[in-house]
């Protein structure tokens, strides 16, 4: 019996037990069970066998689960969780490039971001590029703003730098417009736009508008890792995954994502038995124009499900073909989609019903939905909807209660992200508060009984970190803390976990196998830093995992576990930004899970007065504001 000291549990002699037969791999006690289980929600102990549950109750009834052999850990009191799992991450594409990328996810100042930058540049090497690829917003700073070219300029005067917000804009300096070959005669593509200055030229700022082309194209021009850098990229990434107790995802595929290539490196991990994160993936057509043989080559080479508990198919998508996409960028007007687009979607659609695919649709606007929807409606009289195929639309942030009657009629789910924890100031200034309070529909949906999955979509629109998303759910607000949703328009916290848990395994087909901490499902879970339960709702997005474990395996350890977890290799390249400032940034606090309330005030006061002081000198380096401080003046003292 190893791990933890622990009492209370006595293991079996070793030659009472069948040679361990019986015993369980891993036994979890001292706990705050959530089980996810309406049959049994609350437990103390839970016991892992061959990758299942096969103990879930108290000390007594896992007792006989412990053997010589068996690791018993002491969760020393603490809330447990079914594993997380992402209903929509671009995982894969992520972990491909993880290692280069400065993370500004959750960092809470400007000025702080821009001096992990200035510092980056004095490691990286001549020849690459420093990048900030999504997960944080303007909204998230002291300063409630965005950097400017200059100040990427004055940081790495050298070293391209490329900053992705969201997928509204991208931020260059001066090396980086050079290195990507954006200059005056560089015409716009479509949909996106070169801002330029007066004199015509590329001034370093490139925006959506609203398609995000023009950002992923300018980030492809970046240096890659080659395949074994791939390699441990992908793992440190999954780390970072189950670092916030995420034990499955769905991969939705995405842009500049090609099967097989940019898959080879999740499958030679899972060839190898090193995933630590279950992965349902989507096939997502690549090139406009051959949408459909791509789909058709597809259908009659695999079927979905018939992968395994680590590495599955999970249909198409989020895109099947190109001009059905509505982009996001919540700062322009909505986009007006082909006239005609119809008649392509049909075939696609058509094709992978007839063949038992599912799919999944990126799909933002009830504009974009009502018109999907008679698609497959005009299907529907065929006997094509429903029948057993699982699909459903991501996003869905403007459905109207009428599409959502349709959805459920026509057997769909809906996959909501948290983007609005990012992009919900700007929805509302564009369309109003009142909108913006019921975006997306989540109550409605519920409501209506539909499947109903959340996510993030990270790495680039929002963070990786679950606990974001959560509190969006539970809360109603954004990371600049703007209230969008009244309190009736919110969710439990065991209703938003469920949506984290249950739901994802509903949309990829293993609702009788993952999601729930019971006999015979996946041993899966999370032992947390804080109770989610009953931490103070600020303070939801500052959980993580100090124990994660898939398939009774531990593979993240923190805290009083550390060193539990499985090795992994060192980060390469050694200048990696990952190397030295980690990811997603947490600053550790005391008093709890992020602090006080009073400690994050203090913090945030203290962030603001260093903006202040920068901007004075700022004012002072061009002449103004150079007045001579007053002298101390404390009027209880003056006589």
């Amino acid at each position: 019996m190893t791990t933890m000291p622990v009492s209370g549990v006595t293991p079996v002699p070793e030659a009472d037990a069948s040679h361990g037969r019986d015993g369980a791999d891993l036994v979890l006690r001292n706990a705050k069970v959530f089980t996810g289980d309406p049959g049994r929600p609350a437990a103390t102990a839970l016991a892992v066998r061959d990758g299942r549950v096969v103990a879930v109750g108290d000390d007594r009834d896992v007792a006989r689960y412990v053997h010589a052999r068996t690791r018993v850990v002491d969760a020393l009191g603490r809330r447990v969780v079914p594993g997380l799992n992402d209903s929509h991450l671009h995982v894969i594409r992520g972990g491909l490039s993880y290692v280069l990328e400065l993370r500004w996810d959750g960092v809470p100042s400007l000025r702080q971001a821009l001096a992990m930058l200035r510092e980056q540049a004095g490691r990286t090497p001549k020849g690459q590029w420093i990048r900030v690829v999504g997960g944080w917003s303007a909204d998230q700073f002291a300063e409630r703003r965005l950097p400017t070219p200059a100040e990427l300029t004055a940081a790495a005067p050298d070293t391209p730098v490329f900053v992705l917000h969201l997928y509204q804009s991208a931020i260059l300096n001066r090396a980086a417009v050079r290195a990507a070959g954006i200059t005056r005669d560089t015409p716009d593509p479509r949909g996106g736009q070169i801002v330029r200055d007066r004199n015509g030229d590329p001034n370093g700022v490139l925006l959506a508008a609203p398609s995000a082309l023009i950002l992923y194209s300018t980030l492809a021009a970046a240096p890659t890792l080659d395949e074994a850098g791939r390699r441990t990229s992908t793992r440190h990434f999954l780390r970072e995954l189950n670092r916030f107790g995420l034990t499955s995802a769905i991969d939705a595929a995405g842009g500049f994502q090609n099967f097989p290539d940019d898959y080879a490196t999740v499958i030679d991990l899972a060839r190898a038995g090193e995933l630590s994160l279950r992965i349902a993936y989507h096939l997502f057509p690549q090139t406009a124009g051959q949408e459909l043989a791509d789909l058709r080559r597809w259908v009659e080479t695999v079927r979905p499900d018939e992968g395994d508990e680590w590495l599955r198919l999970n249909g198409a998508g989020e895109n099947l073909t190109w001009a059905a996409a509505d982009f996001e960028n919540f700062a322009e007007p909505r986009p007006e989609l082909a006239a005609d687009y119809e008649g392509e979607f049909e075939r696609a659609v058509r094709l992978l019903a007839e063949h038992g695919w599912g799919f999944r649709l990126h799909a933002t606007y009830d504009e974009t939905i009502r018109r999907d929807l008679a698609v497959f409606e005009k299907l529907a009289a065929e006997g094509l909807f429903p029948a057993g195929s699982r699909w459903f639309f991501d996003h869905a942030e403007t459905a109207s209660p009428e599409s959502l009657d349709r959805i459920a009629a026509l057997g769909g789910g809906v996959s909501v992200q948290n983007r609005m924890s990012f992009q919900g100031r700007v929805f509302a200034e564009r369309y109003g508060a009142e909108a913006a309070a019921r975006t997306p529909p989540v109550k409605e949906m519920l409501e209506r009984g539909l499947p109903v999955a959340a996510g993030t979509d990270a790495t680039r629109v929002s963070s990786y970190n679950p606990w974001v998303a959560l509190h969006w759910l539970v809360t109603g607000r954004t990371v600049g803390d703007l209230a969008l949703y009244p309190p009736d328009r919110l969710l439990s916290r065991e209703t938003a976990l469920a949506l984290y848990t249950r739901a994802g395994a509903r949309m990829t087909g293993e609702e009788d196998v993952k999601g729930v901490l019971r006999e015979g499902f996946l041993g899966d879970f999370a032992v947390l830093s804080h109770d989610y339960l009953s931490v103070p709702a600020g303070d939801i997005p500052h959980i993580e995992s100090v124990l994660t474990v898939v398939g009774g395996r531990i593979v993240y350890a923190a805290a009083e576990y550390e060193g539990l977890d499985e090795a992994l290799p060192p980060v390469r390249p050694e200048w990696s930004p990952v190397a030295h400032f980690g990811g997603y940034h947490a600053a550790p606090v005391p008093g709890g899970a992020g602090g006080s309330a009073g400690v994050r005030q203090a913090g945030l006061l203290a962030e603001a007065v260093a903006a202040s002081e920068q901007h004075r000198l700022w004012r002072v380096a061009r002449g103004a504001g150079t007045a001579p401080a007053p002298a101390a003046f404390d009027p209880c003292f003056h006589l």
